[in-house]
């Protein structure tokens, strides 16, 4: 099992302390927090994307760029690409120029983004035409990616007539894409065809509820013929302390916080939102049954497991940095998930081979 941050990039103030925070702070703790997980054992860094609200984050390959120049090992991943909204030529190369400056450590995760509908007017789109857009996209995408010329035509974007894509991706025997959904089977049933990697947003609601997308996923797949494993990601909300006790008392109002703030910029950009992503604030059922995970190194790790298993994720994104965090306490969570977590999963990975071993 693999365990990477997620860092939307999200920008509010601290509801404890009412210190102001801005975008300059939070891009420095993302690149500190990114070095910290590279020498820590933390396998990626996966950034969002958001347009004409209060995410940060609008060009993650920027900013993956940046990360990739101090780290070394680290995955470097999207949480996600917009790729209904983004010219798909022009992803990929974006895409590509990352994958080529951090030596072929790139993770491309791409969503519709039809949930944030406000993001389709500004864009001149239209939502309803997300679903064709993004299966457009992906298909470009994963044609353009081996680096040949390409001859393309489709309904969005001007044809493709023999240009190739540059620069030549690093990894560009199987385009590392996955593609993010756990909402509409049609997005788990284009992971499978295309033989991607489906990345699940199990941060909304509870686990179970995306048990079934992960296995539409998987059969179609199967179905598809394809000779490489189906790989599933999810997404949770973290927060690792010293203690259990420690950890509940110092999350609870940041993540009390952030749920008020994520409900307003739900509302601000969706006028009929799903039941799951409005519910009241409850912190022992999101805790205990829900997306998030808050505890000591070993409670931390054992929940951890215990979701993971859940909806067979193979790798999981854990977003800390929330709720008007400051950078000093989020690298020092960072440190610890990475010294006190990570051990104690890379264990319980070892533990079945060992038992089959005798």
């Amino acid at each position: 099992m693999q365990i990477a941050l997620m860092s939307l990039g999200d920008i509010m103030d601290d509801p404890i302390t009412g210190r102001r925070f801005d975008a300059s702070e939070r891009y420095a703790m993302t690149l500190d927090a990114a070095e910290i997980a590279d020498r820590s054992g933390i396998q990626g860094y996966y950034i969002g994307e958001h347009h004409g609200i209060s995410y940060t984050f609008s060009s993650p390959a920027v900013v993956l760029a940046a990360i990739a120049q101090r780290t070394k090992r680290l995955r470097l991943g999207t949480a996600v690409a917009l790729a209904a909204n983004l010219d798909p030529f022009r992803m990929a190369e974006d895409y590509a120029t990352v994958d080529v400056i951090s030596g072929g450590r790139l993770e491309l995760v791409t969503g519709r983004g039809n949930f944030f509908e406000k993001t389709f007017d500004l864009f001149g789109q239209s939502s309803a035409e997300s679903a064709e857009r993004f299966a457009e996209a992906m298909e470009l995408a994963c044609t353009l990616w081996p680096g040949e010329p390409v001859h393309w035509e489709g309904r969005f974007r001007p044809p493709v007539t023999g240009q190739r894509l540059e620069p030549t991706p690093v990894q560009r025997e199987r385009p590392p894409f996955w593609i993010g959904g756990g909402s509409s089977p049609d997005t788990a049933k284009l992971a499978g065809r295309l033989g991607l990697n489906l990345m699940l947003p199990s941060a909304f609601g509870r686990p179970d509820k995306f048990i079934p997308i992960a296995d539409i996923y998987r059969e179609a797949f199967d179905k598809a013929g394809h000779t490489h494993e189906p790989k599933v990601g999810a997404c949770w909300h973290g927060w690792v302390d010293k203690t259990d006790a420690i950890a509940r008392e110092r999350y609870e109002p940041r993540y009390r916080a952030y749920h008020a703030f994520n409900l307003g910029v739900i509302r601000s950009v969706n006028p009929n939102p799903p039941p799951y992503v409005s519910a009241p604030f409850d912190y022992e059922l999101l805790s205990t049954k829900g997306p998030a995970i808050v505890g000591g190194p070993d409670k931390f790790a054992d929940r951890l497991i215990e979701l993971s298993r859940l909806v067979g994720a193979d790798v999981n994104l854990i977003k800390m940095d929330m709720g008007g965090v400051g950078r000093e306490e989020y690298c020092e969570m960072v440190e610890r998930l990475g010294s006190d977590v990570v051990p104690q999963l890379n264990a319980a990975a070892a533990r079945p081979a060992i038992a089959a071993n005798g």
